[in-house]
Protein backbone atom coordinates (compact mmCIF):
# COMPACT_ATOMS: atom_id res chain seq x y z
CA UNK A 1 0.00 0.00 0.00
CA UNK A 2 1.41 3.35 -1.07
CA UNK A 3 1.50 6.12 1.54
CA UNK A 4 -0.11 9.37 0.40
CA UNK A 5 0.85 12.66 2.05
CA UNK A 6 -1.88 15.26 1.70
CA UNK A 7 -0.22 18.06 3.73
CA UNK A 8 1.81 20.12 1.20
CA UNK A 9 4.10 21.60 3.87
CA UNK A 10 4.94 18.17 5.28
CA UNK A 11 5.59 16.85 1.79
CA UNK A 12 8.03 19.70 1.07
CA UNK A 13 9.89 19.08 4.35
CA UNK A 14 10.22 15.38 3.55
CA UNK A 15 11.54 16.13 0.07
CA UNK A 16 14.16 18.55 1.41
CA UNK A 17 15.15 16.16 4.19
CA UNK A 18 15.43 13.30 1.71
CA UNK A 19 17.69 15.45 -0.48
CA UNK A 20 19.97 16.25 2.46
CA UNK A 21 20.20 12.58 3.40
CA UNK A 22 21.02 11.69 -0.18
CA UNK A 23 23.68 14.41 -0.37
CA UNK A 24 25.31 13.33 2.89
CA UNK A 25 25.23 9.66 1.96
CA UNK A 26 27.00 10.46 -1.29
CA UNK A 27 30.02 11.84 0.55
CA UNK A 28 33.05 9.55 0.80
CA UNK A 29 33.49 7.79 4.12
CA UNK A 30 36.97 9.28 4.34
CA UNK A 31 35.80 12.88 3.87
CA UNK A 32 37.87 14.08 6.83
CA UNK A 33 40.97 12.41 5.44
CA UNK A 34 40.43 13.95 2.02
CA UNK A 35 39.99 17.37 3.63
CA UNK A 36 43.35 17.09 5.41
CA UNK A 37 45.03 15.80 2.26
CA UNK A 38 43.57 18.75 0.35
CA UNK A 39 45.01 21.24 2.84
CA UNK A 40 48.46 19.66 2.70
CA UNK A 41 48.31 19.41 -1.09
CA UNK A 42 47.44 23.08 -1.59
CA UNK A 43 49.51 24.52 1.28
CA UNK A 44 52.66 25.24 -0.79
CA UNK A 45 50.55 26.99 -3.43
CA UNK A 46 48.82 29.24 -0.89
CA UNK A 47 52.08 29.98 0.93
CA UNK A 48 53.86 30.85 -2.32
CA UNK A 49 51.12 33.29 -3.33
CA UNK A 50 51.12 34.94 0.08
CA UNK A 51 54.91 35.24 -0.09
CA UNK A 52 54.80 36.60 -3.64
CA UNK A 53 52.29 39.30 -2.80
CA UNK A 54 54.31 40.48 0.18
CA UNK A 55 57.72 40.38 -1.49
CA UNK A 56 56.56 42.26 -4.61
CA UNK A 57 54.58 44.94 -2.79
CA UNK A 58 57.46 47.40 -2.45
CA UNK A 59 59.39 49.67 -4.82
CA UNK A 60 62.68 48.34 -6.19
CA UNK A 61 65.69 49.09 -4.01
CA UNK A 62 63.73 50.09 -0.92
CA UNK A 63 63.67 46.82 1.05
CA UNK A 64 66.48 44.22 0.79
CA UNK A 65 65.27 41.06 -0.87
CA UNK A 66 62.02 42.61 -2.17
CA UNK A 67 61.09 44.17 -5.51
CA UNK A 68 58.07 44.41 -7.84
CA UNK A 69 57.22 41.61 -10.25
CA UNK A 70 59.79 40.98 -13.00
CA UNK A 71 62.55 42.90 -11.19
CA UNK A 72 65.58 41.47 -9.39
CA UNK A 73 66.09 42.09 -5.69
CA UNK A 74 69.69 41.45 -4.67
CA UNK A 75 71.03 40.87 -1.18
CA UNK A 76 74.28 42.83 -1.14
CA UNK A 77 75.78 41.56 2.12
CA UNK A 78 75.45 38.79 4.67
CA UNK A 79 72.90 39.25 7.46
CA UNK A 80 74.09 41.05 10.57
CA UNK A 81 73.98 39.53 14.05
CA UNK A 82 70.57 41.11 14.75
CA UNK A 83 68.94 40.07 11.44
CA UNK A 84 65.60 38.36 12.15
CA UNK A 85 63.61 38.44 8.90
CA UNK A 86 64.11 34.75 8.08
CA UNK A 87 65.32 31.76 10.08
CA UNK A 88 68.59 29.97 9.32
CA UNK A 89 70.00 32.68 7.02
CA UNK A 90 72.83 31.84 4.65
CA UNK A 91 76.41 33.07 5.16
CA UNK A 92 77.84 31.36 2.07
CA UNK A 93 76.08 33.05 -0.82
CA UNK A 94 74.43 36.35 -1.72
CA UNK A 95 70.86 36.01 -2.94
CA UNK A 96 69.30 37.33 -6.13
CA UNK A 97 65.53 36.93 -6.02
CA UNK A 98 62.92 37.66 -8.68
CA UNK A 99 59.24 36.82 -9.12
CA UNK A 100 58.26 36.48 -12.78
CA UNK A 101 54.99 36.63 -14.66
CA UNK A 102 55.47 34.60 -17.84
CA UNK A 103 51.75 34.26 -18.48
CA UNK A 104 51.55 37.32 -20.74
CA UNK A 105 54.75 36.76 -22.71
CA UNK A 106 58.11 35.01 -22.30
CA UNK A 107 60.74 36.60 -20.10
CA UNK A 108 64.35 36.64 -21.29
CA UNK A 109 67.03 35.83 -18.71
CA UNK A 110 70.65 36.76 -19.42
CA UNK A 111 73.55 35.51 -17.27
CA UNK A 112 77.24 36.41 -17.59
CA UNK A 113 80.19 34.07 -17.76
CA UNK A 114 81.02 32.98 -14.21
CA UNK A 115 84.08 30.75 -14.09
CA UNK A 116 85.44 31.07 -10.56
CA UNK A 117 82.27 31.04 -8.45
CA UNK A 118 79.54 28.48 -8.01
CA UNK A 119 76.14 30.01 -8.75
CA UNK A 120 72.63 28.77 -9.30
CA UNK A 121 69.35 30.30 -10.43
CA UNK A 122 66.72 27.67 -9.55
CA UNK A 123 63.28 28.29 -11.06
CA UNK A 124 60.40 27.24 -8.83
CA UNK A 125 56.79 26.93 -9.95
CA UNK A 126 53.94 28.00 -7.70
CA UNK A 127 53.70 24.48 -6.27
CA UNK A 128 57.33 24.87 -5.04
CA UNK A 129 58.78 22.34 -7.49
CA UNK A 130 62.07 23.37 -9.11
CA UNK A 131 61.55 22.76 -12.83
CA UNK A 132 64.83 24.23 -14.13
CA UNK A 133 68.16 25.52 -12.84
CA UNK A 134 70.52 27.81 -14.70
CA UNK A 135 73.95 27.67 -13.09
CA UNK A 136 77.30 26.01 -12.65
CA UNK A 137 76.02 22.47 -12.03
CA UNK A 138 73.63 22.27 -14.98
CA UNK A 139 74.27 24.83 -17.70
CA UNK A 140 77.93 25.46 -16.89
CA UNK A 141 80.06 28.58 -16.59
CA UNK A 142 79.48 30.24 -19.95
CA UNK A 143 77.25 33.25 -20.52
CA UNK A 144 73.78 32.37 -21.71
CA UNK A 145 70.40 33.69 -22.81
CA UNK A 146 67.23 31.86 -21.83
CA UNK A 147 63.55 32.36 -22.58
CA UNK A 148 61.24 31.34 -19.75
CA UNK A 149 57.87 30.67 -21.38
CA UNK A 150 54.52 29.50 -20.11
CA UNK A 151 53.81 26.02 -21.38
CA UNK A 152 51.10 27.06 -23.90
CA UNK A 153 53.16 29.72 -25.68
CA UNK A 154 53.57 28.94 -29.39
CA UNK A 155 55.81 31.74 -30.67
CA UNK A 156 59.27 31.59 -32.21
CA UNK A 157 62.38 32.52 -30.26
CA UNK A 158 65.45 34.31 -31.65
CA UNK A 159 68.43 32.17 -32.56
CA UNK A 160 70.71 31.37 -29.64
CA UNK A 161 67.98 31.70 -27.01
CA UNK A 162 67.29 28.49 -25.09
CA UNK A 163 63.66 27.81 -24.23
CA UNK A 164 62.63 26.85 -20.69
CA UNK A 165 58.98 25.84 -20.21
CA UNK A 166 57.29 26.90 -17.00
CA UNK A 167 54.42 24.80 -15.55
CA UNK A 168 52.76 27.89 -14.02
CA UNK A 169 52.40 31.51 -15.20
CA UNK A 170 54.08 32.83 -12.04
CA UNK A 171 57.46 31.54 -10.87
CA UNK A 172 60.09 32.43 -8.28
CA UNK A 173 63.83 32.42 -8.92
CA UNK A 174 65.91 32.38 -5.75
CA UNK A 175 69.46 32.78 -7.06
CA UNK A 176 72.57 32.11 -4.99
CA UNK A 177 76.12 33.19 -5.84
CA UNK A 178 79.07 31.82 -3.85
CA UNK A 179 80.56 34.60 -1.73
CA UNK A 180 83.86 34.05 0.04
CA UNK A 181 83.35 36.50 2.88
CA UNK A 182 82.79 40.28 2.95
CA UNK A 183 86.00 40.85 0.96
CA UNK A 184 84.12 39.27 -1.97
CA UNK A 185 81.17 41.66 -1.95
CA UNK A 186 82.33 44.07 -4.65
CA UNK A 187 83.12 41.25 -7.08
CA UNK A 188 79.81 39.45 -6.44
CA UNK A 189 77.89 42.71 -6.85
CA UNK A 190 79.29 43.00 -10.38
CA UNK A 191 78.04 39.48 -11.13
CA UNK A 192 74.61 40.22 -9.68
CA UNK A 193 74.29 43.37 -11.75
CA UNK A 194 74.77 41.29 -14.89
CA UNK A 195 71.74 39.09 -14.17
CA UNK A 196 69.14 40.62 -16.50
CA UNK A 197 65.47 39.79 -17.05
CA UNK A 198 63.26 41.60 -19.59
CA UNK A 199 60.10 40.69 -21.55
CA UNK A 200 60.75 39.14 -24.96
CA UNK A 201 59.18 42.09 -26.82
CA UNK A 202 61.40 44.59 -25.01
CA UNK A 203 64.48 42.40 -25.44
CA UNK A 204 64.00 42.46 -29.20
CA UNK A 205 63.75 46.25 -29.12
CA UNK A 206 66.81 46.58 -26.91
CA UNK A 207 65.12 48.68 -24.24
CA UNK A 208 62.64 48.20 -21.41
CA UNK A 209 61.12 50.39 -18.75
CA UNK A 210 59.40 48.56 -15.86
CA UNK A 211 55.78 49.45 -15.20
CA UNK A 212 55.24 52.13 -12.53
CA UNK A 213 54.99 50.60 -9.08
CA UNK A 214 51.54 50.53 -7.51
CA UNK A 215 51.29 49.45 -3.91
CA UNK A 216 48.48 47.08 -2.97
CA UNK A 217 47.04 48.33 0.36
CA UNK A 218 45.33 44.98 1.00
CA UNK A 219 48.67 43.18 1.39
CA UNK A 220 50.08 42.61 4.86
CA UNK A 221 53.71 43.71 4.50
CA UNK A 222 54.77 42.87 8.05
CA UNK A 223 53.40 39.56 9.29
CA UNK A 224 55.43 36.58 8.00
CA UNK A 225 53.60 34.68 5.23
CA UNK A 226 53.69 31.53 7.38
CA UNK A 227 51.71 33.33 10.07
CA UNK A 228 49.30 34.87 7.59
CA UNK A 229 48.43 31.50 6.05
CA UNK A 230 48.04 29.76 9.41
CA UNK A 231 45.54 32.41 10.53
CA UNK A 232 43.26 31.94 7.51
CA UNK A 233 39.85 30.44 8.24
CA UNK A 234 38.86 27.30 6.35
CA UNK A 235 36.55 29.38 4.17
CA UNK A 236 39.26 31.90 3.26
CA UNK A 237 41.99 29.30 2.87
CA UNK A 238 40.15 26.96 0.52
CA UNK A 239 38.54 29.80 -1.43
CA UNK A 240 42.03 31.14 -2.12
CA UNK A 241 43.38 27.66 -2.86
CA UNK A 242 40.66 26.97 -5.43
CA UNK A 243 41.22 30.34 -7.13
CA UNK A 244 44.95 29.67 -7.33
CA UNK A 245 44.41 26.17 -8.74
CA UNK A 246 42.52 27.72 -11.66
CA UNK A 247 45.41 30.11 -12.28
CA UNK A 248 48.24 27.64 -11.69
CA UNK A 249 47.24 24.19 -13.00
CA UNK A 250 48.16 21.07 -11.03
CA UNK A 251 50.93 18.82 -12.26
CA UNK A 252 50.05 16.00 -14.63
CA UNK A 253 50.71 13.43 -11.92
CA UNK A 254 48.24 15.09 -9.53
CA UNK A 255 45.11 13.64 -11.17
CA UNK A 256 44.29 11.26 -8.32
CA UNK A 257 44.49 13.99 -5.68
CA UNK A 258 42.50 16.43 -7.83
CA UNK A 259 39.76 13.87 -8.33
CA UNK A 260 39.64 13.02 -4.62
CA UNK A 261 39.18 16.71 -3.83
CA UNK A 262 36.33 16.99 -6.33
CA UNK A 263 34.48 14.21 -4.49
CA UNK A 264 33.94 16.55 -1.54
CA UNK A 265 33.24 19.66 -3.61
CA UNK A 266 36.77 21.08 -3.92
CA UNK A 267 36.49 21.74 -7.64
CA UNK A 268 38.24 24.94 -8.80
CA UNK A 269 35.78 25.40 -11.66
CA UNK A 270 32.62 25.49 -9.52
CA UNK A 271 33.76 25.96 -5.93
CA UNK A 272 31.41 27.69 -3.50
CA UNK A 273 32.23 27.19 0.17
CA UNK A 274 28.74 28.17 1.35
CA UNK A 275 27.11 25.48 -0.80
CA UNK A 276 29.26 22.66 0.51
CA UNK A 277 27.49 20.10 2.73
CA UNK A 278 27.86 20.88 6.40
CA UNK A 279 29.84 17.68 6.91
CA UNK A 280 32.42 18.87 4.36
CA UNK A 281 32.68 22.32 5.91
CA UNK A 282 33.28 20.74 9.31
CA UNK A 283 35.94 18.46 7.81
CA UNK A 284 37.69 21.43 6.18
CA UNK A 285 37.59 23.38 9.44
CA UNK A 286 39.13 20.42 11.28
CA UNK A 287 41.81 20.04 8.58
CA UNK A 288 42.67 23.72 8.89
CA UNK A 289 42.96 23.36 12.65
CA UNK A 290 45.25 20.30 12.73
CA UNK A 291 47.27 20.66 9.51
CA UNK A 292 50.17 22.69 10.91
CA UNK A 293 50.64 20.30 13.83
CA UNK A 294 50.63 17.48 11.28
CA UNK A 295 53.45 19.13 9.32
CA UNK A 296 55.46 20.03 12.41
CA UNK A 297 55.14 16.48 13.68
CA UNK A 298 56.52 15.20 10.38
CA UNK A 299 59.69 17.32 10.51
CA UNK A 300 61.80 14.59 12.22
CA UNK A 301 60.87 12.20 9.40
CA UNK A 302 61.82 14.47 6.51
CA UNK A 303 65.09 12.59 6.10
CA UNK A 304 67.30 9.86 7.52
CA UNK A 305 69.09 10.30 10.86
CA UNK A 306 72.79 9.68 10.24
CA UNK A 307 75.20 10.05 13.18
CA UNK A 308 72.86 12.58 14.76
CA UNK A 309 72.40 14.57 11.54
CA UNK A 310 69.18 14.67 9.57
CA UNK A 311 70.01 14.00 5.91
CA UNK A 312 67.31 14.97 3.41
CA UNK A 313 68.44 13.67 0.03
CA UNK A 314 65.15 12.49 -1.43
CA UNK A 315 61.92 14.33 -2.32
CA UNK A 316 63.31 17.82 -1.86
CA UNK A 317 63.11 20.59 -4.44
CA UNK A 318 61.24 18.18 -6.72
CA UNK A 319 58.59 16.21 -4.84
CA UNK A 320 56.48 14.14 -7.19
CA UNK A 321 53.33 13.11 -5.33
CA UNK A 322 54.89 13.26 -1.87
CA UNK A 323 52.54 16.03 -0.75
CA UNK A 324 53.22 15.81 3.00
CA UNK A 325 56.96 16.10 2.35
CA UNK A 326 56.40 19.04 0.03
CA UNK A 327 54.11 20.87 2.45
CA UNK A 328 56.41 20.30 5.43
CA UNK A 329 59.50 21.54 3.60
CA UNK A 330 57.53 24.61 2.48
CA UNK A 331 56.70 25.20 6.14
CA UNK A 332 60.27 24.89 7.44
CA UNK A 333 62.32 25.92 4.39
CA UNK A 334 60.42 27.49 1.51
CA UNK A 335 62.46 27.56 -1.73
CA UNK A 336 64.49 24.45 -0.96
CA UNK A 337 66.95 23.33 -3.62
CA UNK A 338 66.99 19.93 -5.34
CA UNK A 339 69.38 17.62 -3.51
CA UNK A 340 71.79 17.28 -6.43
CA UNK A 341 72.41 21.04 -6.18
CA UNK A 342 72.75 21.31 -2.39
CA UNK A 343 72.30 19.15 0.70
CA UNK A 344 71.77 20.55 4.19
CA UNK A 345 72.62 18.10 7.01
CA UNK A 346 70.80 19.35 10.12
CA UNK A 347 72.23 18.40 13.51
CA UNK A 348 69.76 16.76 15.90
CA UNK A 349 71.90 15.16 18.61
CA UNK A 350 75.47 14.65 19.80
CA UNK A 351 77.25 11.32 20.35
CA UNK A 352 75.34 10.90 23.62
CA UNK A 353 71.98 11.22 21.90
CA UNK A 354 71.38 14.66 23.41
CA UNK A 355 70.66 17.96 21.68
CA UNK A 356 73.87 20.06 21.86
CA UNK A 357 73.56 23.01 24.24
CA UNK A 358 75.25 26.35 24.61
CA UNK A 359 77.72 26.52 27.45
CA UNK A 360 79.13 23.07 26.64
CA UNK A 361 82.15 22.34 24.46
CA UNK A 362 82.06 20.09 21.40
CA UNK A 363 84.42 18.88 18.70
CA UNK A 364 83.53 17.67 15.22
CA UNK A 365 86.38 15.49 13.97
CA UNK A 366 86.51 14.87 10.23
CA UNK A 367 88.80 12.06 9.21
CA UNK A 368 90.61 12.83 5.98
CA UNK A 369 88.13 10.71 4.04
CA UNK A 370 85.19 12.37 5.86
CA UNK A 371 85.89 15.91 4.66
CA UNK A 372 82.59 16.80 2.91
CA UNK A 373 82.91 15.68 -0.74
CA UNK A 374 81.65 18.57 -2.87
CA UNK A 375 82.41 20.11 -6.24
CA UNK A 376 81.56 23.62 -5.02
CA UNK A 377 81.94 24.31 -1.29
CA UNK A 378 80.81 23.26 2.18
CA UNK A 379 80.22 25.04 5.48
CA UNK A 380 78.87 24.63 9.01
CA UNK A 381 76.60 27.39 10.32
CA UNK A 382 75.68 28.03 13.95
CA UNK A 383 72.18 29.11 15.00
CA UNK A 384 70.38 29.33 18.29
CA UNK A 385 67.28 27.33 19.17
CA UNK A 386 65.06 29.68 17.16
CA UNK A 387 67.25 29.46 14.07
CA UNK A 388 68.99 32.84 14.40
CA UNK A 389 72.66 33.73 14.51
CA UNK A 390 74.16 35.01 17.78
CA UNK A 391 76.67 37.83 18.11
CA UNK A 392 80.23 36.74 18.92
CA UNK A 393 83.71 38.37 19.14
CA UNK A 394 84.78 37.11 15.70
CA UNK A 395 81.51 38.05 13.98
CA UNK A 396 81.72 34.49 12.64
CA UNK A 397 78.47 32.62 12.08
CA UNK A 398 79.72 29.94 9.68
CA UNK A 399 82.96 28.11 8.99
CA UNK A 400 84.00 25.97 6.05
CA UNK A 401 86.41 25.13 3.27
CA UNK A 402 86.91 28.76 2.20
CA UNK A 403 88.23 29.72 5.63
CA UNK A 404 91.89 29.39 6.62
CA UNK A 405 91.43 26.13 8.48
CA UNK A 406 94.28 24.25 10.15
CA UNK A 407 94.35 20.57 9.25
CA UNK A 408 96.01 17.86 11.32
CA UNK A 409 99.15 16.13 10.05
CA UNK A 410 97.14 13.12 8.86
CA UNK A 411 94.81 15.34 6.82
CA UNK A 412 91.96 15.20 9.33
CA UNK A 413 90.15 18.29 10.57
CA UNK A 414 88.81 19.35 13.97
CA UNK A 415 86.16 22.03 14.36
CA UNK A 416 85.69 23.48 17.84
CA UNK A 417 82.13 24.30 18.86
CA UNK A 418 81.96 26.37 22.06
CA UNK A 419 81.08 29.78 23.44
CA UNK A 420 84.52 30.87 24.62
CA UNK A 421 87.66 30.88 22.52
CA UNK A 422 89.52 27.54 22.46
CA UNK A 423 92.79 29.48 22.45
CA UNK A 424 94.67 31.46 19.81
CA UNK A 425 96.14 28.35 18.15
CA UNK A 426 92.70 26.85 17.59
CA UNK A 427 90.70 29.99 16.77
CA UNK A 428 91.03 29.38 13.01
CA UNK A 429 88.83 26.29 13.51
CA UNK A 430 86.46 27.80 16.10
CA UNK A 431 82.75 28.23 15.42
CA UNK A 432 81.38 30.31 18.34
CA UNK A 433 78.17 29.05 19.93
CA UNK A 434 75.58 30.76 22.16
CA UNK A 435 76.20 30.82 25.89
CA UNK A 436 73.01 28.90 26.62
CA UNK A 437 70.06 27.21 24.99
CA UNK A 438 69.91 24.46 22.40
CA UNK A 439 72.18 24.75 19.38
CA UNK A 440 70.97 24.61 15.80
CA UNK A 441 73.90 23.55 13.60
CA UNK A 442 73.42 23.18 9.86
CA UNK A 443 75.90 22.02 7.22
CA UNK A 444 75.66 23.21 3.64
CA UNK A 445 77.10 21.05 0.88
CA UNK A 446 76.84 22.72 -2.54
CA UNK A 447 77.23 20.51 -5.61
CA UNK A 448 77.57 17.38 -3.45
CA UNK A 449 79.27 14.39 -4.99
CA UNK A 450 77.72 10.97 -5.49
CA UNK A 451 78.90 9.65 -2.12
CA UNK A 452 76.67 12.24 -0.45
CA UNK A 453 73.70 11.54 -2.67
CA UNK A 454 73.87 7.75 -2.36
CA UNK A 455 74.41 7.86 1.40
CA UNK A 456 77.89 6.34 1.52
CA UNK A 457 79.32 9.57 2.98
CA UNK A 458 78.22 10.22 6.54
CA UNK A 459 78.77 13.40 8.57
CA UNK A 460 80.81 12.75 11.74
CA UNK A 461 79.16 12.80 15.15
CA UNK A 462 79.29 15.84 17.38
CA UNK A 463 81.50 14.89 20.34
CA UNK A 464 81.06 16.58 23.75
CA UNK A 465 84.32 17.63 25.39
CA UNK A 466 84.46 16.82 29.10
Amino acid sequence: MKLQITNPLLALILILFSGLLQADSSLPKDTQRIALQAYLYTYPLVLMETTRRQMTNTPAGKTPGRAPMNQFAHMREFPSADFREVVRPNFDTLYSSIWLDVGREPMILEVPEIEDRFYMLPMMDMWTDVFAVVGTYGTGTRAGTYAIVYKDWQGKLPEGVQRIDSPTPHIWIVGRTQTNGPKDYEYIHRIQDQFKVVPLSAWKQGRWQPEPFRKDPSVDDKAPPLVQVQKLSARDYFTLAMRLMKQHPPHLTDMVMVNRMKRIGLDPERFDYDRLPKAVQEALEEATRISHDKMKGYVPRLGENVNGWQMVTKSIGVYGNDYLQRATIALVGLAANPYEQAVYPLNLTDSEGKVPEGGRKYVIHFKKEEIPPVDAFWSLTMYDEQGFQVANPLNRFAIGDRDELKFNEDGSLDLYIQHDSPGREKESNWLPSPAKGKLGMTMRLYAPRESVLDGSWKPPVVQPVQ
